[in-house]
């Protein structure tokens, strides 16, 4: 019997060895990251070769396509950018908590070198009296005392670097959980809330601003037709050529298929020269489905464009601007209008 269950248990030791190589050698082929995510995403690959998962990915991958980080992150399953989100929250507020502990550890460091220094102030007192006592100077007392001092010193001095390198780094990755925040992770564009903020700074500032909402025509017709994945590869290709044709300016992912673009120092025939030029090229481009290279049939976007009064809110302009889009999408679509 007990022979029987070493074989079992060598049996299954192998099974999970031979699971675990061909979670590497997944992880390997597609060049991604051995991170916890990507390896839970493997692991539920390659244990349920039959599942949906594995077919999203056999859909993606056919005829040797590489999958990216993006496409992980986009088929992880339901709730998988829930789980991101929880995530970056968990980090965010871990670096809080190391802020938050740092600071203390700050605290604490000055208080024990000022009882020190203080100790240090004691020392060369009772010093000075037994000298004056003895009607003489003790060189040797005087050396033991300073060189004392002098260590307290350094053992600070070290301590300070060490704290202050490590605030160094902390408020770099503070400064990456900031932006991470306000950046859309499709895109990579800046999300509604920087575009709210830095409509604020440029109201602020009393500069010319232009306003234009986008959006994509047709683009829940083209999802149903070509599937979410394709579509997001559409939106970011379209994120790229707006952030190209608009650069100086800030261009948002508003949401879904809606990007908006905040103009700044320029008149609106101008702002609307620039974003006419993007929606061109974006109506010209060729698009084709990566796995087959079938053309996915021609992609535009409509605008509306409008000028900002000075003072007047953002959801003023936005309203704005979104009527004169439902104009454009009411006048034929792939096409812009001002006003």
């Amino acid at each position: 019997m007990a022979g029987s269950g070493t074989t079992m248990m060598q049996e299954a030791e192998e099974t999970t060895r031979r699971l675990m190589a061909r979670v590497t050698d997944f992880l390997c082929a597609h060049h991604l990251p051995p991170s916890p995510a990507n390896y839970a995403f493997a692991y539920q690959l390659v244990s349920n070769p039959d599942g949906m998962l594995a077919r999203a990915v056999a859909t993606i991958a056919d005829g040797g396509v590489r999958l990216t980080q993006a496409d992980l992150d986009r088929i992880g399953g339901p709730g998988a950018a829930d789980a991101d989100a929880a995530r970056q929250v968990a980090h965010n507020q871990a670096l809080v908590a190391r802020t938050h502990d740092q600071v203390l550890g700050f605290e604490t460091m000055v208080r024990e070198i000022r009882d020190e220094t203080g100790q240090f102030g004691d020392d060369l007192a009772a010093g000075a009296a037994a000298m004056r006592n003895a009607g003489s100077v003790r060189i040797d007392e005087v050396v033991e005392i300073a060189g004392a001092m002098v260590n307290r010193v350094r053992s600070a001095e070290r301590r300070l670097a060490a704290a202050t390198s490590e605030a160094s780094e902390l408020r770099q990755k503070l400064q990456e959980a900031r932006d991470n925040a306000r950046r859309d992770p499709l895109t990579a564009l800046p999300n509604r809330r920087a575009l709210e903020e830095s409509y604020t700074t440029a109201a602020a500032s009393r500069e010319a601003m232009c306003f234009a909402v986008c959006d994509i025509d047709s683009f829940k017709s083209f999802n149903d037709t070509f599937g979410h994945l394709v579509g997001d590869r559409v939106l970011k290709a379209i994120a790229d050529l707006l952030a190209d044709h608009c650069a100086g300016h800030l261009v948002a992912r508003y949401g879904g298929e809606e990007f908006a673009v905040l103009f700044s120092g320029i008149a609106l025939d101008e702002a609307l020269a620039l974003l006419d030029r993007a929606r061109a090229a974006v109506a010209g481009k060729r698009y084709r489905l990566r796995e087959t290279n079938a053309p996915l049939g021609a992609i535009t976007f409509s605008a509306g464009v409008t000028a900002a009064a000075p003072g007047e809110p953002l959801t003023d302009v936005f309203e704005r601007a979104d009527r004169l889009l439902y104009a454009a999408k009411a006048d034929g679509r792939n096409c812009l209008k001002a006003g």
